[in-house]
């Protein structure tokens, strides 16, 4: 009689604890994210990306709900550093308004160039508002537009014949809408234009001298 020869069995991840699991099973769920959407991430999914079993996913976190939502609290906080890192600290007094606006495009747009991931998990899913991901994105988005808005506020305050308080939160909510499309532009479509150039001119079709 022949002798069956056991398979050898997988090599079972460490135990970590939940804790310092946590941070991997993210690093996993946002491969699977971009790569399938929300619709196509699954607790198995993620378990499988970041070779371990399912219930470890759950020891982590509840459901999938709570899974993308940590992952975007996290994507969103690397992209607004990122933000805040590239926004030059000091703008000169003579710098005119399409100085600011292309400051500020460029700093948008050289986070989502660095953070392309972050980018796409705060921003992508703002066309899905049925998803839970979806609808946070919203104040993702709100808290991007208030950043930019504490940015632009003082430096306004610095021109003359303007009224920052009227026109901060206008510009900033222009501004972020400008560096939506162009960051899915450069980030996505892959434009062959540099971050500079694109800022500069779409500072210049927004601000008219």
């Amino acid at each position: 009689m022949a002798r069956v020869t056991a398979e050898p069995r997988k090599p079972r991840a460490a135990h970590l604890g939940p804790e310092r699991r946590r941070p991997l099973v993210l690093d996993a769920a946002l491969e699977v994210f971009l790569e399938h959407g929300y619709r196509g991430t699954s607790m198995q999914a993620v378990a499988t990306a970041a070779g371990v079993t399912k219930p470890v996913v759950y020891e982590c976190f509840p459901n999938k709900e709570a899974l993308l939502l940590a992952l975007l609290d996290r994507e969103e906080r690397r992209l607004l550093d990122a933000v805040v890192a590239a926004m030059p600290e000091t703008l000169s007094t003579s710098d005119d308004l399409g100085d600011l606006v292309a400051a500020g495009l460029a700093a948008f747009l050289t986070a989502a160039s660095e953070a392309d991931d972050a980018w796409r998990i705060v921003f992508a899913a703002q066309h899905d508002p049925k998803t839970v991901i979806g609808a946070r994105v919203g104040a993702a988005r709100a808290m991007l537009v208030g950043r930019l808005r504490d940015i632009i506020h003082p430096r306004l305050k610095t021109m003359p014949h303007a009224d920052a308080d009227r026109e901060a939160p206008v510009l900033a909510e222009l501004v972020a809408s400008l560096a939506e499309t162009s960051a899915r532009m450069l980030v996505v479509d892959r434009i062959p234009w540099s971050v500079s150039e694109l800022s500069r001119y779409v500072a210049k079709l927004l601000v008219r001298d």
